[in-house]
């Protein structure tokens, strides 16, 4: 039986909404080049604040995908 072999590799995504979006926007962005996205991963949520609010969401992601020639 072939074994699958996937690869993970980690961004940032940035939104004014929430972490929720942050993560989302990470996701898309990312499968704009890679492909055969199966996982994700969220590491770290941290944000920017201003006057006393939260002005900017970060979502740390890990982001996993299927190397090709490795699929089952």
């Amino acid at each position: 039986m072939p074994q699958k072999i996937a690869k993970v590799t980690e961004i940032i995504g940035h939104s004014e909404k929430s972490w929720q979006d942050a993560a989302q926007i990470a996701v898309e962005e990312a499968s704009k080049t890679l492909r055969g996205i199966t996982g994700v991963e969220i590491r770290h949520l941290t944000g920017k604040v201003r006057d006393g609010k939260i002005a900017e969401y970060r979502a740390d992601v890990e982001i996993a995908f299927g190397v090709e020639g490795h699929e089952e």
